[in-house]
């Protein structure tokens, strides 16, 4: 894909205003930097009608790829592993200038992720998917033998978010390649240009011409021209609204579709909780990446009896925060990605300020402000009934609400139609544990949050609208497979013993089958041996005499 750089110093009101946002000139979509408004590059967009023969290709691809052995796929792997420790920084701040987010979040959640990823899955890939034996657990199937299998899919398509271009969709490709099968991926239209760092990480691998590639242009006619050409499943990450409409497109064709959709996720803070912890990592995975990441914090539960003191510290926290453009490491929380993102935040504070809620911190910024920032903010006085609330911000603001009972914070937590991670806050483990037990959701830890993502062996995915499937882990390398059993004789039986013909004898021979495998009593059990073997060994190992 061709790529071209624009000028660094070209700035204008017109590229602060659409800053971050997909604008097709002909032929391109071109990126910005949402902390500037600078134009950063433009990417050229893939002839829909090319789609078929690159599938094709990299079918044929996949296929010499699957007969490699897990050995040959890790030293692929290694290899990009080694090129990403190689060129963090500028992955950094590739990542960075298209997204937003500051350098140091850049590489802690972005780069680092993706090196852990290469080395878990190029180690553990082998154990979770080479052939396991099925025990047969029946005396009556004493002559049969079973294992399980996982076969690659073929061509995964790969469709990733804005809000982590990076780390989210490398580690899918990662699982995908290790599990044989050829990708083809889709980044989102606001970090073009971290998909093409990612080609250069993979081509790093040295993988087979064509097992590897990217087609750029609408999420929509993209995900159409995968399904319309066989595409043999998809790995969505996103919104609801799109996770639906793939949905139904996905349905015609029964494509089978993993989708990681978001979340509105709780934190449950209790009597006994470190409150130096708590409201340090309030701060963390509430504002972290400027709010925008669908396993963050979105709402503090606090038992009354510490809410004031939670809320007093985290404001503390809060205000010595600082927002903007990252030049040289001195600010904490960088730009949101979309001007549309950032509207949907606005919108959300202000209706919440209108129902009687209350700013009580906000961080300060630093430096210029032409992009598309919004201050680190701590609300109390906030209801279920507020969009803050009971809607995903996806932005830099934390709402705050005091609970009485734990069931009461339990109730809450769960009564989101979102359940992707949620975490309890208590000095207590045990107690942690049989909260954290009864909260719905795919995820949920133990004084800390936000992190389990970049834990490579952690399963990842959530319950009701968050989505379906998994990935990471190894859950998500069986999702980047087919499971197949395989079953056969150890003894060369010529007929089963349910097979034809049928007669009184085969009637009885079954009812002496069961009675043998679950017998009363003793007496039950010899009876129903010496009625069995004799049709046993007629039926199963004598020829069938037609008459």
């Amino acid at each position: 894909m061709q790529v071209r750089k624009m000028d660094k110093n070209k700035t204008s009101e017109r590229n602060i205003m659409t800053a971050s946002q997909t604008i097709s000139s002909p032929g391109y979509t071109i990126a910005y930097n949402p902390a500037t408004g600078e134009e950063i590059g433009q990417v050229a967009n893939t002839d829909m009608s090319t789609v078929p023969a690159m599938i094709e290709s990299a079918r044929q691809a996949q296929k010499i790829w699957e007969q490699r052995t897990f050995a040959q796929r890790a030293k692929a792997i290694r290899r990009m592993r080694d090129y990403i420790v190689e060129h963090a920084e500028d992955l950094a701040e590739v990542v960075s200038k298209s997204n937003g987010k500051t350098l140091t979040d850049a590489l802690g959640t972005e780069v680092l992720p993706c090196t852990l990823a290469c080395d878990w899955y190029a180690r553990h890939a082998e154990k979770v998917l080479k052939e396991k034996k099925i025990p047969i657990d029946s005396v009556l199937f004493f002559n049969k033998k079973s294992v399980m299998q996982r076969k690659a899919l073929g061509v995964v398509g790969i469709i990733s978010p804005w809000n982590y271009p990076l780390s989210i969709p490398f580690g899918e490709i990662i699982m995908g390649l290790m599990a044989g099968n050829a990708i083809m991926l889709k980044v989102a239209a606001a970090t073009p240009l971290v998909g093409q760092a990612i080609s250069r990480i993979v081509e790093a691998g040295n993988l087979p011409k064509g097992l590897f590639q990217q087609v750029v242009g609408s999420g929509g006619s993209v995900s159409e021209a995968f399904l319309e050409n066989g595409i043999d499943k998809i790995f969505f990450t996103g919104s609801v609204g799109v996770g639906q409409q793939l949905m139904e497109q996905a349905a015609k064709t029964l494509t089978p579709l993993s989708l990681e959709l978001g979340g509105n996720d709780p934190m449950i803070v209790l009597d006994d909780a470190d409150l130096e912890r708590a409201t340090n990592g309030a701060a963390w995975a509430g504002f972290q990446n400027a709010g925008q990441s669908c396993g963050g914090v979105e709402r503090v539960y606090v038992h009354e009896t510490v809410y004031d003191q939670f809320v007093a510290m985290l404001a503390e926290k809060t205000k010595s925060l600082r927002h903007g453009q990252d030049t040289s490491h001195q600010v904490d929380i960088g730009a949101v990605t979309t001007r549309g993102q950032l509207n949907t935040v606005e919108q959300h504070v202000e209706e919440a300020l209108q129902k009687g809620a209350r700013i009580v911190a906000q961080s300060r910024p630093v430096g210029s402000q032409n992009g598309f920032f919004h201050p680190a903010t701590l609300m109390v006085d906030t209801t279920e009934d507020m969009l803050l609330v009971r809607d995903e911000t996806f932005g830099p603001v934390i709402p705050v609400m005091k609970f009485s009972h734990i069931e009461e914070a339990i109730e809450l937590a769960n009564k989101s139609h979102l359940a992707l991670t949620s975490s309890v806050w208590t000095k207590d483990v045990k107690r942690g544990r049989a909260i954290a037990e009864a909260l719905e959701s795919g995820v949920t830890t133990i004084n800390d949050h936000l992190y389990t993502h970049g834990l490579s062996e952690m399963p990842w995915g959530g319950w009701k609208h968050s989505g379906l499937g998994r990935t990471h882990g190894p859950e998500g390398l069986l999702e980047m497979t087919h499971a197949k059993a395989i079953n056969w004789d150890i003894l060369p039986a010529k007929r089963n013993l349910w097979w034809y013909p049928f007669n009184e004898n085969s009637y009885k021979a079954l009812l002496n089958a069961q009675r043998f495998a679950y017998p009363r009593d003793k007496q039950d059990f010899v009876k129903s041996a010496l009625g069995l073997t004799p049709y046993l060994v007629g039926k199963m190992f004598t020829k069938w005499k037609v008459k």
